[in-house]
């Protein structure tokens, strides 16, 4: 990692663009602009899909028309012009397996985001979405011989119905919210990942989505099976260039932890500031199941974003991690649910936020307990550090608890960056910036230990680049 005070601005300018590029693209599949029933029946066709998909498409068409925001959102649907969006756009509708066989603009820019070197330095299989579809899908041959499933959404409709098939929009319904309606109606992309009862993958899964169209929507779908006593670790990266028009991401993701399972989720995105990233993901834990999300959210104009387990069985855990940065003109509306359906069940939620110039970090946490969920725990702290006098910071939390038996916990605190501290490193010699800069690290530090040391190198480099830039 290079030290803050080691840059010169032509660096933090040039890692600052490092996801700022695009190529220019014929796709092969357009669905034009606007949302309604010719482009839903347009994406079906195109797909090839069976009737019973194509319905499910128009319902939740229906449902996206008809549902208005919440009421606390800080975004109305009247905020985003859905009809000057492109719903699809694809070079092609099956994923290669030799990065040689992607498309050329594709393959550079997935060669300049670094994906095939980390796929041959520590990770068990690769997916590479670009814009509408997955470019390239591989898993090492050991995983696919044991029974893993690794391959993208459509494909694993298409080959793996009947493992994927009962559990899609099960746990994250159409009719949830808004957005989640409009991924059911026109979703592409995405990852369906099944593990077999009892077989644990020592290294992780990743997909890295990348958005590289003006005017473009992203709309994946994620579903992630773990039978009895499986373990599975997935890693999401998210960029896209910076384009002068909004851009739109909504993605669904349902994980589904079955007795004994262990899934973990982390998400490292650092979006461009015109995406609106609007996401539902939730989980779904049986009996001594374990959810864990790792969740890092920079970049973007506005984040929607509450990771949730729903611990339906005794003994379940389920733990949401969670890491934010609002800099300028920006708002991540972020935080974590769970809920208690069982005895004995578990859930912890650690957040932390840094606002910068006029940012917005909002915290809203929710933990509710049904009364036949006695007796359970569920510990929650959030923490925010404000950098300059504009920055803003909110904490909602939400607890729910039916009877006795329950052990509900929440603490929260907001600060500002410590003078004391401050003047103790310049005295040293410390550059402000960099002395900024080691007190921010200091106070993500535990949670980037919880990330790859990979991904936690890079994590402390855009900390690094938030406060230099500021």
């Amino acid at each position: 990692m290079v030290p803050a005070a080691a840059m010169n601005i032509g660096e933090v300018e040039r890692w600052a663009e490092e996801g700022n590029f695009s190529y220019a693209i014929d796709p092969s599949y357009d669905a034009g602009r606007g949302v309604g029933e010719e482009t839903v029946r347009y994406i079906s066709s195109v797909k090839g899909e069976a009737p019973w998909l194509l319905d499910f498409r128009l319902k939740a068409l229906a449902l996206f028309q008809s549902l208005p925001m919440p009421s606390w959102a800080p975004l109305q649907k009247t905020d985003i012009d859905f009809s000057s969006i492109r719903y699809y756009l694809a070079q092609g509708q099956m994923a290669e397996r030799r990065w040689e066989d992607v498309p050329a603009a594709v393959r550079h820019t997935f060669d300049r985001l670094g994906v095939p070197e980390r796929e041959r330095r520590f990770l068990a299989g690769v997916e590479a979405q670009f814009d509408s579809e997955m470019a390239y899908a591989n898993l090492q041959k050991n995983l696919a011989d044991r029974g893993v499933v690794f391959v993208p959404s459509s494909e694993g409709l298409r080959r793996h119905e009947k493992l994927f098939r009962p559990y899609f929009g099960t746990v994250v319904p159409a009719s949830d919210n808004p957005f989640a309606a409009l991924n059911g109606a026109v979703f592409s992309g995405g990852s369906f990942v099944h593990v077999p009862a009892g077989v644990r993958l020592e290294k992780p899964l990743q997909a890295y989505f990348r958005i590289n169209s003006e005017n473009f929507g992203q709309f994946e779908r994620t579903l992630i099976v773990a039978e009895e006593g499986a373990e599975v670790t997935y890693l999401e990266g998210c960029t896209a260039p910076r384009f002068e028009t909004a851009t739109l991401h909504a993605a669904v993701v349902e994980l589904v932890a079955l007795p004994g399972a262990k899934i973990n989720y982390m998400t490292v995105q650092n979006w461009s500031n015109n995406v609106y990233n609007l996401v539902t993901k939730r989980g779904l834990a049986r009996e001594g199941g374990q959810i864990r999300w790792l969740d890092c959210n920079i970049g973007s104009r506005l984040t929607m974003k509450y990771p949730a387990v729903v611990l339906a069985g005794s003994g379940a855990k389920g733990e949401v991690i969670s890491l934010s940065i609002a800099g300028k003109g920006q708002v991540q509306d972020t935080g974590a649910r769970m809920v208690h359906l069982a005895p004995n069940t578990t859930s912890r939620i650690i957040a932390r936020s840094l606002s910068t110039t006029d940012g917005i970090a909002t915290y809203r946490g929710s933990v509710t307990v049904a009364p036949e969920a006695r007796p359970c725990r569920s510990h929650g702290r959030c923490d925010a550090l404000l950098l300059h006098p504009g920055s803003v910071s909110h904490t909602y939390p939400r607890l729910v608890g039916n009877g006795d038996g329950c052990i509900l916990e929440h603490e929260a605190a907001v600060s500002k960056i410590s003078e004391e501290q401050l003047f103790f490193l310049r005295q040293r010699g410390i550059p402000e910036n960099q002395a900024i800069g080691l007190l921010v690290n200091g106070f993500f530090q535990d949670l980037l230990r919880q990330f790859p040391l990979e991904y936690a190198v890079e994590l402390r480099r855009l900390l690094e680049m938030e406060v230099e830039v500021v």
